[in-house]
């Protein structure tokens, strides 16, 4: 297992190769960004943001419109903030270093959450229920979780470190934002290329060229092997496995 010296080397926040820590062409986010359609002066949050690229996206669509992060990693949080002075936004973009689930205004035009179902106890269920919660009568919902594109191998689980209950299908997914009062607008789901691309760029990759740029250093070893384990996990296991969807939801 890797240290912790080894996973912040590996980790996301300083990946300058990563637009957004999701398997997701530019393509495929302008969509996304078009069906949420956020008008003028909308107001819209993201929890589990990360360094809120996406926000910032959202935010730039619509003339006055206003974004709330939400992110607990301060890391994460400080490269936002750099992201959205640089693009003169710093008066329209915020960062509220506080846990989802602890996150508590509404009335927002547009709620979207990223593969972060996790920060709330009840996992997606529960997500989906706090993102109906947080926007208006009309409101809409952009919800991107897992789900699994065929029954998980006992190597993709070990791959993930997940469990077969850990996610659904597609159609579960979609029927699970119904039943917090969601409709489905758009349904979209991270193609093969996007999941390569991604996982080639963040963790495997950004550790393969740190290791190859220090092949003395005291970490090289460990950084290695963390990085083949990676992608023995990956290619080896849940690959093609493993989905991301991509839920534009009204209300």
């Amino acid at each position: 297992m890797a240290t912790d010296d080894v996973r912040a080397l590996m980790s996301a926040p300083g990946n300058d190769r990563l637009i957004w820590n999701t398997p997701l062409s530019e393509e495929h986010a302008a969509r996304l960004i078009a069906a949420c359609a956020p008008a003028p002066g909308a107001r819209i949050v993201d929890f589990g943001s990360g360094w809120g690229e996406l926000l910032t996206r959202l935010v730039e669509a619509a003339p006055g419109a206003t974004g709330d992060g939400v992110e607990t990693d301060p890391e994460v949080v400080a490269r936002g903030r750099r992201l959205v002075e640089g693009r003169g936004l710093a008066d329209r973009v915020s960062f509220h270093e506080v846990p989802a689930a602890a996150y508590a205004r509404d009335g927002y035009d547009l709620a979207v959450s990223i593969g972060a179902a996790h920060a709330w106890p009840g996992g997606a269920a529960e997500a989906l229920r706090a993102l109906r919660a947080a926007v208006r009568p009309g409101g809409r919902v952009l919800f991107g979780d897992g789900f699994w594109e065929r029954e998980p191998s006992p190597a993709a689980l070990e791959g993930l470190g997940a469990e077969p209950g850990d996610f659904g299908s597609l159609l579960e997914l979609i029927r699970l934002a119904e039943s917090a009062g969601l409709r489905a607008l758009q349904v979209t789901v991270a193609d093969q290329r996007e999941w390569d691309l991604f996982e080639s760029a963040a963790n495997i990759g950004r550790g393969e060229r740190w290791a190859l740029a220090r092949p003395g250093h005291p970490l090289h070893a460990e950084v290695t092997a963390a990085v083949d384990a990676r992608r023995t996990g990956y290619y080896g296991g849940y690959r093609g496995t493993l989905g991301l969807a991509y839920l534009v939801l009204g209300t």
